[in-house]
């Protein structure tokens, strides 16, 4: 039996994924890369074109999108809301970080859950000649906020845990790695996908007005401990996790996130490796980040972060 022949995309992308688009495009034949004019009026606001709008009409779209900053989502949202209309066979958002994520629930009356607004502005992509929109998030901070999304798009949750797997089993002697979560929820998350690991359970506690992490299960004497998150701000909970998994003997302590957020330049604290984590893993799904981070790590001779084209390996299954 014939197997179907594979589609063609078009693939749209942001100004600061535009490296990483590229990269993705390089891989495959079949990914047609797309501009769009990024201009502004004299007053700032936006002024978009989508070049060769013509050619749209019957073909499959992907859009690789970063909400980096809110300055930049009003422009990608209205590209976004714009080439499904164009006759498109089918259309697929990519949005590696959801930046809201974290800000999912209301502890008390008067917080506001930014990821449901910002999932109700996406939940609005018009539908294509070939239905739903495909939305598809790395690693979003919280599953149940699939249910913050309504019936006209198609959120599709990935997760960059196979690619770190892949690593893991690279590094000599792999087996002497542990597995550290620097919670219960990043457990919850994670644990079943690394289970051919030993594992350390972290947890933190409050005392007076700090909090400390302890360990809560598990042992990290003389292993090399890799600890695994969805994302890092400050770096201040995986430095508090570093040192607990040293002081029960780890050998080497590393560290694993999906998204560095790192705001304020809070990746510098790590740059001399004076906190102790001498491996950072991470990918290129905030890439004005990455690109910073990079100048300066390179500068200072360190170079901690695993650069994977995670795209390459995960979205290019759903561009096709």
């Amino acid at each position: 039996m014939e197997r179907p022949k594979k589609k063609q995309v078009f693939l749209f992308y942001c100004e600061e994924a535009e490296k990483l688009a590229r990269e993705v495009a390089a891989q495959s034949d079949l990914i047609r890369l797309q501009s769009i004019n990024w201009r502004s009026f004299d007053d700032g606001f936006p002024n978009l074109f989508i070049n060769n709008a013509q050619d749209i009409r019957g073909q499959h779209i992907a859009f690789l999108a970063s909400f980096s900053s809110t300055a930049v989502i009003f422009e990608q949202l209205s590209v976004i809301y714009a080439l499904p209309m164009l006759f498109a066979a089918s259309f697929t958002v990519v949005l590696p970080f959801f930046p809201t994520g974290s800000f999912e629930r209301i502890e008390e009356e008067g917080d506001v859950a930014t990821a449901f607004t910002l999932a109700r502005m996406l939940s609005n992509i018009p539908i294509s000649r070939g239905g739903p929109t495909s939305l598809v998030i790395y690693d979003i901070h919280a599953l149940q906020e699939r249910f913050y999304f309504s019936d006209t798009v198609l959120p599709l949750f990935e997760t960059g845990i196979p690619l770190l797997k892949q690593r893991l089993h690279q590094l000599p002697e792999s087996d002497k790695i542990v597995v550290a979560f620097p919670d219960d929820g990043a457990w919850k998350r994670f644990h079943k996908m690394l289970d051919q690991f030993p594992m350390v359970i972290c947890n933190k506690v409050r005392e007076g007005d700090k909090r400390i992490v302890r360990i809560k299960e598990g042992n990290p004497s003389g292993f090399h401990v890799v600890i695994v998150d969805d994302l890092v701000q400050s770096g201040g909970t995986l430095i508090e996790c570093q040192k607990v998994l040293a002081s029960h003997g780890a050998a080497k302590v590393s560290a694993y996130v999906t998204h560095a957020v790192f705001p304020n330049k809070s990746w510098d604290r790590f740059v001399h490796r004076s906190e102790g984590i001498g491996c950072f893993l991470s990918f290129q799904t905030l890439p004005h980040v990455l690109s910073l981070m990079t100048d300066v790590l390179s500068r200072e001779g360190f170079h901690p972060f695993l650069d994977h084209r995670f795209l390459h390996e995960h979205c290019e299954g759903h561009l096709q």
